[in-house]
């Protein structure tokens, strides 16, 4: 009754399937990876978000070589920053709004630089491809507590004097003239002393997995689906072969 499934025309329809199949299973199992990977991001924010600041010695390793197990934890600094090096960082929304990021580099005592990000700025008005205003760093020495990030690629676009495209720490450290720490950066959490007027604090990260799980489940749906359809198809070709040699 089947044997027309072995045909050449039913055994491409069937390749057909199994290819398309094989599609979907590929894209649901790297929405289930992306899953896993936010989950992951989701677990060092919960371990270091609101962790006790180490001092930099106990993390200086990380600014060195990056381990993602500590992205979030907070680090006291103290040093003077290099103002004279601050940069913008373009392109960054907060929230829907365009923006920018403020860069300085903080030397420590030791000799050490490690670049830390004070906060954003909204788009300015007076002039194009700038903030209005850059609230000015402290002056002298100054104790940070930064949460640790990772250092950004390098992207493929300029950007003007006195800005960055990227939080890229090799770029940066280029136009600096002196070493500064290349695995990592330092998101500010408080400065002390605290100045009067700061650039906006970066909130913090959400912990929404996301919608990568339903949509996982949906295309090992659409890929089962398409072996129901095959076989829907099969059977309804069956039925036609069966009453049409019946009403011969």
């Amino acid at each position: 009754m089947y044997r027309f499934l072995l045909s050449g025309r039913w055994l491409g329809w069937f390749a057909l399937v199994c290819a398309l199949a094989a599609v979907c299973a590929f894209l649901g199992t790297w929405q289930l990876d992306r899953r896993n990977a936010v989950r992951e991001d989701i677990g060092w924010v919960e371990t270091n978000y609101s962790a006790d600041p180490v001092p930099f010695e106990e993390a200086a390793g990380y600014f060195e070589e990056f381990d993602p197990s500590a992205e979030w934890l907070p680090v006291e600094l103290t040093g003077t920053y290099d103002t004279a090096n601050q940069r913008i960082v373009r392109n960054r929304p907060l929230n829907g709004r365009p923006g920018y990021e403020v860069l300085v580099p903080l030397k420590l005592a030791d000799g050490t630089a490690v670049v830390i990000n004070r906060g954003w700025l909204a788009i300015g008005n007076n002039e194009a491809g700038w903030p209005d205003e850059v609230p000015a760093a402290p002056e002298g020495e100054v104790t940070v507590t930064a949460r640790i990030k990772p250092a950004e690629p390098t992207l493929l676009r300029g950007a003007p004097e006195g800005q960055l495209a990227s939080i890229d720490l090799a770029t940066y450290q280029e136009q600096t003239g002196y070493p500064l720490e290349q695995a990592a950066y330092g998101l500010m959490d408080t400065e002390d002393p605290a100045p009067a007027d700061r650039p906006e604090a970066a909130p913090k990260p959400a912990l929404d997995e996301g919608p990568h799980l339903s949509y996982a489940l949906q295309w090992y749906a659409f890929g089962l689906l398409f072996f129901v359809g095959f076989g829907y198809a099969a059977r309804q070709e069956a039925l036609n072969l069966k009453y049409g040699d019946d009403d011969e």
